[in-house]
């Protein structure tokens, strides 16, 4: 295959359609690559469930061997627990998965020592120029001694380090359904929950990577009516669901309503307040007010980043902060080397929850405090023309601020609104927030049309 790595290696990691995209041996050639860029003599490598998964990562291993680095294989297991690997183990990491994506993608998600990220501006674009290089002229030559290959099962490891974040110890008996989406959470839940007061009512724990039952990406709405469903019928406390590399947790109350990720952010915000008084706390930009209000409330400092994981990763390091949150449910952790965790921010609810004595939906009303229209995506000819028309509508509006921290954000009293242009597709994203459902009606509304005019 003649391979285009301007197609699979993006901004965070690597990914695409196996074998049309990539394959083994281009595996391999990342591999010895991500090795020489970091100057590792030791790495950890995972994988999911995905049917090339397996193969894919033992030719990484092949390649980081050949350079004379010695490789743990940690197998089966989620993102989060190849993170933990990395910072419990003090290694580089990679991790394979594509997450979400169909069942013919794969992808490689990677990391130096403790998990701090490896990014285009971290090393993935030198990794791509050595594979692309060693594609034209034939692999690296072979250390003098080629490094070793052991396995080792880090899933009990991981379960006990998570449980000692969050005392669990004196909450009460909560029934609990979790929807796995055939992905790792299958893998990682029992363990993690076991020997807890609950009453877990799994769906969908078979590992398999073709997702028989939906999608593994909790973030649409239409992959999670199964387990509303369930909560409903269950008459349940809660519901968890996770996407396919089991990175990411998503709530549902005890009526089987989603539980936004901003107020989930919230409530575990004031929850690490509680353990790091006056700490400092990130949010995405197009969380909701709620988030900084309730960081402030409990007496930390909120920081607004772009959205994605490296810039989130990168504040957390600069800032120091204890914790950072996004409106796509992924959840950041000082105690856990800056990395992300659904399954630490699914443990905090389970806390909170069992620890009074209300249901869930008025727990988490106290966290939500706003109206949202959630991510509404619009396919146009010219991104930049298009946000520059909505920029000319607003910024001369009485009472209205701009910002381009990110898009294009748009802020009243009583609402704001941010526009941003996909990386990868012709779509322009828009999040809206307001005081009451009237207003932001009325706000999506008024922006969409000048989106799609």
């Amino acid at each position: 295959m003649t391979a285009d790595l301007s197609q699979i290696v993006k901004a965070y990691d690597v990914r695409g359609v196996v074998p049309d995209q990539w394959d083994e041996r281009l595996a391999e050639l990342f591999g010895a690559a991500f090795v020489q860029v970091t100057g590792a003599d030791a790495i950890v490598v995972g994988h999911d469930m995905r049917p090339s998964s397996p193969g894919l990562s033992d030719a990484f291993a092949r390649g980081a061997t050949r350079l004379g680095a010695d490789v743990t294989l940690i197998g089966l297991c989620s993102t989060d627990q190849l993170y933990f690997a990395s910072g419990s183990l003090g290694l580089p990491g990679a991790m394979f998965t594509a997450s979400h994506n169909p069942a013919q993608y794969n992808g490689i998600k990677m990391c130096r020592a403790g998990a701090a990220p490896v990014g285009q501006d971290t090393g993935l674009s030198d990794i791509r120029a050595l594979a692309e290089r060693w594609l034209e002229e034939g692999a690296p030559e072979a250390a003098a001694t080629p490094g070793t290959v052991t396995e080792r099962d880090t899933l009990a490891d991981y379960a006990a380090h998570l449980k000692a974040l969050v005392d669990l110890t004196a909450i009460r008996p909560l029934k609990v359904v979790v929807d796995a989406g055939n992905g790792m959470g299958g893998h990682t839940v029992p363990t993690v929950l076991d020997g807890l007061p609950l009453d877990v009512v799994p769906m969908y724990f078979e590992l398999d990577g073709t997702f028989p039952n939906h999608e593994a990406n909790p973030l649409d709405p239409k992959n999670i009516v199964d387990l509303q469903a369930r909560v409903r019928a269950e008459e349940a406390d809660l519901g968890l669901a996770f996407d396919g590399d089991a990175d990411r947790c998503f709530v549902v109350d005890e009526r089987g309503e989603p539980v936004s990720p901003s107020a989930i952010t919230a409530l575990v915000a004031a929850r690490e307040l509680a353990k790091h008084p006056g700490g400092t706390v990130i949010h995405n930009l197009i969380t909701s007010w709620s988030v900084p209000e309730v960081v402030r409330e409990h007496g930390g400092t909120p920081v607004r980043t772009r959205v994605g994981h490296s810039f989130i990763k990168e504040e957390m390091a600069k800032s120091g902060a204890v914790f950072g949150g996004e409106h796509s449910a992924h959840y950041y952790f000082k105690d856990f080397w800056n990395a992300d965790t659904g399954m630490l921010a699914a443990l905090h609810v389970l806390a909170a929850l069992g620890g009074q004595p209300g249901p869930l939906s008025e727990l988490t009303a106290a966290y939500d405090r706003y109206t949202g229209s959630g991510e509404i995506n619009s396919t146009v000819a010219d991104q930049a023309a298009r946000t520059a028309a909505i920029k000319a509508a607003y910024e001369h509006r009485d009472g209205v601020t701009l910002d381009e921290l990110d898009g294009l954000t748009v802020t009243t009293a009583d609402w704001w609104f941010n526009l941003r242009a996909s990386n990868t597709e012709p779509l322009l994203r828009l999040n809206v927030e307001a005081r009451d459902e009237a207003t932001m009606t009325a706000v999506r509304d008024e922006v969409l049309a000048l989106v799609r005019a």
